[in-house]
């Protein structure tokens, strides 16, 4: 009979391919991007081998203190994840490991301790920040077979073996092949009628080099405390975001996710980003609401946004921006290394970007300046605001936030520099595939050249704090995000 290992996947990749070790003590799942225990493609693989090498399981999830850009806004929301985490193990017999570095490299060598015991270490396949190099690392390290497993969206991340130019030309492709992976997703509750051996006890000299737990403050940890909490993270708060959507601004989203109220959005990029919520749950959330069967997909719909689900065109617009333009950003992510540099732009944007780069700047801040938000733009300032203060920016002025960067930077390049210095360092949602789609599409990446040309932008589509204004109400959202 085959092993698991020798059933094809086109999630799993094995980066270290050894056979696993029926004599190990337990299934190791390393948790490091799906912070989650319901709807994970990579959980559902350890059960798996769980239950057919009939060991017991131990999820290891680490926090390192070292990370770019790591802060007490990032750090509390990823340990309101552990704490769900660590109740719905604790429910479900499951052996959990929390450890939550106290200081730089504090944690280094607590995996290859445990993946020495284990029979077969699962971990998260998450193309991009430093979590490749990481999960390379340890393929390179640890002598036991070591899976990472795709669990970041409806497609299968290898499954194009391409990279997509356009939105255009990626939702045609989705059109044409999804259908066949949408019966591909993880189990809505994988603790369900669990039936596993107990994990035995680990050996003290584990637990008082890598003392397990989760600390109630942050103020102890080598860290950026200036940047301060901003939302509630976690599986619980994400799904009760999840609830409140689909329940209630689901209905108009397409005319309303790009005005100033916040709450016309879904709100679930950061639960999405950690992993507190999957793509999966949200769809299927999305879709019983709809009432929708695979039956109703159109299979011609031509790369047009809207007809190819066969749902109402507000589900429809939500969907275009959950599976098009999120897994969009995941396909560069994953072909392509530079996927945050400037080289990796269009020719004809970085062109066009070239014969204006000596055009005259009507002002020029530095990036201590923009992070001030000290301008004379008070919308500008006021979105600058709201990302420093909620760690999140409205949908539509998000897009006008970084024009307005690259129009008062002296060089394109430095545009770039400045966008992602701002959004990794405050953005719940930074550091993620999505999140470098919209920076670079502020440069031309998915996009097409826009006429007239203009100064400093060239053909790159020109954006502008006055036109912000016309098409929608300001005076709210200025009120309450005053610099």
């Amino acid at each position: 009979m085959s092993t698991l290992s020798e059933l094809p996947d086109p999630r799993v990749t094995a980066v270290r391919d050894l056979p696993a070790r029926p004599d190990g003590d337990y299934v190791l799942y390393w948790m490091i991007a799906y912070r989650r225990t319901r709807g994970n493609h990579s959980l559902d693989r350890a059960l798996r081998w769980a239950r057919e090498l009939n060991k017991p399981l131990l999820v290891l999830e680490p926090l390192r203190c070292d990370y770019p850009w790591a802060s007490d806004r990032l750090h509390a929301f990823v340990l309101a994840g552990m704490r769900d985490n660590q109740g719905r193990c604790a429910e479900a017999g499951v052996a959990y490991y929390p450890y939550v570095e106290p200081g730089p490299r504090a944690g280094a060598g607590l995996l290859a301790a445990l993946a020495a015991r284990a029979c077969v270490v699962v971990t998260d396949d998450w193309p991009c920040f430093f979590l490749p190099r990481m999960v390379a690392a340890a393929g390179e390290r640890l002598e036991v077979r070591l899976e990472q497993v795709d669990g970041n969206g409806l497609l299968p991340i290898r499954a194009a073996g391409r990279v997509f130019p356009t939105a255009f030309a990626f939702r045609r492709y989705l059109q044409k092949t999804l259908g066949q992976h949408l019966g591909e997703g993880p189990r809505a509750d994988p603790f369900l009628r669990l039936r596993l051996p107990a994990a035995p006890a680990l050996p003290a000299e584990i637990t008082r080099r890598w003392p397990p737990g989760i600390p109630d403050g942050l103020d102890a940890l080598p860290i950026d405390h200036a940047v301060t909490p901003a939302g509630r993270g976690g599986s619980v708060a994400g799904h009760e975001r999840l609830r409140r959507f689909v329940d209630g601004t689901l209905g108009g989203y397409e005319a309303s996710h790009n005005t100033l109220d916040a709450d016309n959005t879904s709100g679930l990029s950061p639960y999405l980003h950690f992993g507190h919520v999957g793509a999966h749950e949200v769809f299927d959330a999305v879709m019983r609401s709809a009432g929708w069967s695979p039956d109703k997909l159109k299979k011609n719909a031509g790369g047009k946004r809207h007809g190819f689900w066969g749902v109402a065109q507000d589900t429809e617009a939500f969907l275009d921006q959950l599976v098009t333009w999120r897994e969009l950003g995941f396909n560069m992510c994953t072909y392509r290394d530079d996927y945050a540099d400037y080289d990796s732009l269009p020719g004809w944007a970085r062109q066009t970007l070239a014969d204006h780069a000596g055009d005259p700047r009507p002002n020029l801040y530095t990036v201590d300046q923009l992070e001030r938000a000290a301008t004379a733009d008070p919308l500008w300032n006021a979105a600058q605001t709201q990302l420093v203060r909620d760690g999140v920016i409205t949908n539509y002025l998000r897009m006008l936030w970084g024009k307005k960067i690259l129009e008062w930077s002296p060089s394109p390049q430095a545009a770039l520099a400045n966008l992602l210095r701002l959004n990794d360092k405050y953005a719940l949602d930074g550091r993620d595939p999505n999140s470098y789609t919209n920076i670079l599409w502020i440069f031309g990446r998915y996009d097409r050249p826009w006429g007239p040309e203009r100064p400093i932008f060239g053909k790159i589509r020109y954006m502008s704090s006055d036109n912000t204004a016309r098409k929608m109400p300001t005076r709210d959202y200025l009120r309450r995000y005053a610099a």
